[in-house]
């Protein structure tokens, strides 16, 4: 007896056609933004609070200048022991990364799930017009893709 294949209705299936879905449908508009003139500490407080790992740092005009993480936040921990300085005093601007890769709100979702495998990033600053509108993570292209998971992943 060979074997059949069923393809019923999935659960939270999408309506609109997998090629459609861009990096605006499934971004997070609520963000953690950083300051360069911030202290090193407050900005621990909140990764921790917010149990993320990092997030894009903006001017006053909302333009992203760069990107704070843990890891930025370890070695400035590492570097004031060994030291023998206060993290008070220590800002973001010293220790954030200048160069960002930031990501365009019309990239369909296969081109977003593309550059996450090609540039080992778990998240990218969106923006338009040169400003920051919202942040897009390698979470929020798994949760759009099981909305499609009742879609060939066919490419046209």
């Amino acid at each position: 007896m060979g074997i059949k294949s069923f393809q019923g209705n999935q659960v939270g299936e999408a309506k609109v056609k997998a090629e459609l879905i861009t990096v605006k449908d499934c971004m997070s508009k609520s963000m953690i933004l950083f300051h360069k003139d911030q202290s090193i500490i407050e900005v621990v407080e909140t990764l921790i609070k917010f149990r993320v790992s990092g997030g894009p740092v903006v001017d006053e005009h909302k333009r992203v200048i760069g990107v704070i993480s843990e890891g930025d936040c370890v070695k400035q921990i590492s570097e004031s022991r060994y030291y023998n300085m206060p993290m008070e005093d220590t800002k973001v601007g010293k220790y954030m990364t200048t160069e960002v890769e930031t990501v365009s709100p019309d990239l369909n979702l296969f081109d977003i799930a593309n550059l996450f495998l090609k540039s080992k990033r778990r998240r990218f600053p969106v923006v338009e017009g040169g400003i920051i509108i919202g942040i897009v993570s390698q979470k929020d292209v798994l949760r759009t893709s099981l909305m499609l998971k009742g879609f060939s992943w066919k490419h046209k």
